[in-house]
């Protein structure tokens, strides 16, 4: 069953976290832009309120939570209802899927999986952004857990076990690219964006088919 009803209720909520943490959003942002391809139809699975389909050029999204996916629809997204372990398109439909912060509101990461690399064409690209369970942004997450609405129901991971269930689901070619090095409350400008994982909270893997 989709985790959506904190989403649903406190979605004002959920978009006050951009606006307060600017210099986070953005790093993240260009850490997903880097290994995004540039040309392609490609869908993002939990496009949530669009906050990456819009600037990122992603016009297509899958969103469980209605709310949600209305704001992603004014910012120009086209949006359908869905789950990612039962994805609403015909086999290789897409150049590429994106998701973001999505991996830990999952009910099933095996089945997402499979069904995200059902969904693309041969040599379609899988690129997924997360906060690594390892990290001190993930430890913060973690301890904060029970106080937080979103994170309560939240199952987080760390950069091995993503890599296990993507490979397990038939994934290769892997590349990755890591930001956020500091505390988000003193982040004063958009943070660099480096190659690997293992120092930064916020890990971006691209994959194929």
């Amino acid at each position: 069953m989709a985790k959506i009803e904190p989403f649903e209720e406190h979605t004002s909520r959920y978009e006050d976290w951009f606006e307060k943490n600017k210099f986070a959003y953005l790093s993240e942002l260009q850490a997903v832009k880097i290994l995004l391809p540039e040309i392609g139809d490609g869908v993002e699975i939990g496009v949530g309120s669009g906050r990456f389909s819009a600037p990122l050029g992603v016009k297509f999204g899958v969103e469980p939570s209605g709310r949600m996916g209305k704001i992603a629809k004014q910012r120009g997204i086209e949006v359908v209802g869905g789950v990612a372990e039962n994805l609403p398109f015909a086999d290789g439909r897409f150049d590429y899927a994106l998701m973001v912060t999505t991996i830990c509101f999952l009910d099933d990461i095996k089945i997402a999986f499979l069904e995200t690399r059902r969904i693309l064409k041969t040599d379609g690209q899988f690129v997924i952004g997360f906060v690594d369970k390892g990290s001190s942004l993930g430890k913060m997450y973690y301890k904060l857990k029970r106080e937080n609405i979103f994170y309560r129901i939240a199952t987080f991971y760390s950069v091995d076990e993503v890599v296990f269930h993507l490979e397990q689901a038939g994934f290769k070619y892997f590349s990755f690219n890591q930001t956020i090095f500091h505390d988000l409350n003193e982040l004063t400008k958009i943070e660099s964006i480096k190659e690997g994982f293992g120092e930064g909270s916020f890990v971006v893997i691209r994959v194929s088919k």
